[in-house]
């Protein structure tokens, strides 16, 4: 498996000088469906169907439940999901309210699974064409998801 970058021009406005800077942009390939994500855990699993619905969905059910009441929820080798906020920064310890929360948000921590899956994801650099879709920089450089051996350097 690689994960695949592009190089982004990003204009950073935290001072007056609006500096332009490039950066590493991640370039999702595709999206799994729930419906597909069902299936491959059922084939995998070995459970029907209908059953793995029924036990994510509750999952799912389970978490915004919990979350909702600021408890952090663990899943074992899965990892931990925790309710978490951005707020902006005040002068004065009186000037902090609940106006001052920009948004609410749902922090994953992974569990070692997926940090060692982590530890282990080759990179691979693409560029933006014309037609505006990522290809491999070096057309010749071997593809990992397709059996090639990836750069253990990256």
């Amino acid at each position: 498996m690689a994960l695949r970058y592009v190089i982004k021009k990003r204009t950073f406005g935290f001072d007056k000088t609006k500096a332009e800077k490039y950066v590493a942009q991640n370039v999702i390939t595709n999206t799994l469906e729930f419906r597909d994500l069902c299936e491959e855990i059922t084939k995998i699993g070995m459970v029907p169907s209908g059953a793995v619905k029924f036990v994510l969905d509750a999952l799912i059910d389970t978490l915004n439940l919990n979350l909702r009441k600021g408890i952090s929820v663990q899943l074992g080798d899965f990892g931990c999901f925790r309710p978490g906020m951005s707020c902006e920064s005040q002068e004065t310890e009186k000037e902090v309210d609940s106006d001052t929360i920009r948004r609410v948000k749902i922090i994953f921590t992974p569990g070692y699974k997926f940090k060692d899956m982590l530890s282990k994801v080759s990179v691979q650099k693409m560029v933006t064409s014309d037609d505006g879709l990522a290809k491999p920089e070096d057309p010749d450089t071997p593809n990992p998801d397709e059996g090639g051996t990836p750069d253990p350097s990256i």
